[in-house]
């Protein structure tokens, strides 16, 4: 069934006016189709990729990478971390499957068909999210800045910091490539950033607060997981432990 939402205000964010109020669009969301979700899948990145999702899940001794059913949220394919790492944000390049941890300065290279391992990786503090806009690798770790990655080599090439109405925006958390924008979860909250990769700027906010419903919330934890179909044109969000998936259109206030 679908439902629409309306926005609520930005008292989240302790400010007096709405953002639209202030020249940065709100948004609020239809929903188009709800698919099942792993109740016990803490998801940290999310892919859709060749009709399937990609998922990384994180938690000492529980994260893993999975290639996950959408209709279903049947894993076709699982690959476990070792019981230390927290795994945290994927992003897909080529053949390979790239995961990063969370405070331990090590991501992980797998074989994409595979889940082999191919290789890791070293960053300089921690590793939240992953994206890319077909040329750079994006990556977060929790503040305003963004960092732009070499795909081949794996190494900085930039960094940019986001802002809304020129104040930094923290708790960047899951990305996604959307059109030409970077989404991006914002951690502890039911709020996506829109953000112009060129200039930082906050170009829009998307509000989900309601999409899950009371009943399904015991046991949850905080939205965080954007997928983008390009070819369909289709927007997917879930959270951390949610027992659903979303399929969302986009409605402006």
């Amino acid at each position: 069934m679908r439902a629409l939402v309306l926005l609520t205000a930005l008292a989240a964010f302790g400010r007096g006016a709405s953002a639209q109020a202030s020249g940065v669009p709100e948004y609020g969301y239809e929903v188009v189709h709800t698919y099942p979700h792993d109740r016990l899948a803490f998801t940290e990145g999310l892919i859709y990729h060749d009709a399937v999702l990609y998922e990384s899940t994180g938690i000492e001794e529980r994260s893993s990478i999975r290639k996950v059913k959408l209709e279903t949220g049947e894993v076709l394919q699982k690959r476990d971390l070792p019981r230390q790492f927290f795994g945290e944000g994927i992003v897909i390049w080529k053949d390979r499957l790239l995961q990063m941890t969370y405070t331990t300065e090590i991501g992980f290279i797998y074989d994409l068909a595979t889940f082999a391992p191919r290789g890791e990786f070293h960053y300089k503090g921690e590793g939240w999210a992953f994206t890319t806009d077909g040329k750079r690798i994006i990556m977060d770790d929790g503040t305003p800045e963004l960092r732009f990655w070499d795909p081949e080599t794996l190494r900085e090439i930039g960094r940019l910091t986001v802002t809304d109405q020129g104040k930094p925006v923290k708790d960047l958390n899951e990305l996604e490539w959307v059109k030409g924008e970077i989404y991006a979860n914002i951690w502890r909250t039911d709020r996506i950033a829109r953000i112009d990769p060129v200039s930082g700027n906050v170009v829009g906010w998307i509000d989900l607060t309601g999409l899950l419903a009371p009943a399904d919330r015991q046991g949850v934890d905080f939205l965080n997981g954007i997928a983008y179909d390009a070819k369909g044109d289709r927007l997917f969000v879930t959270g951390k432990c949610w027992p659903k998936l979303f399929e969302i259109k986009l409605i402006k206030k």
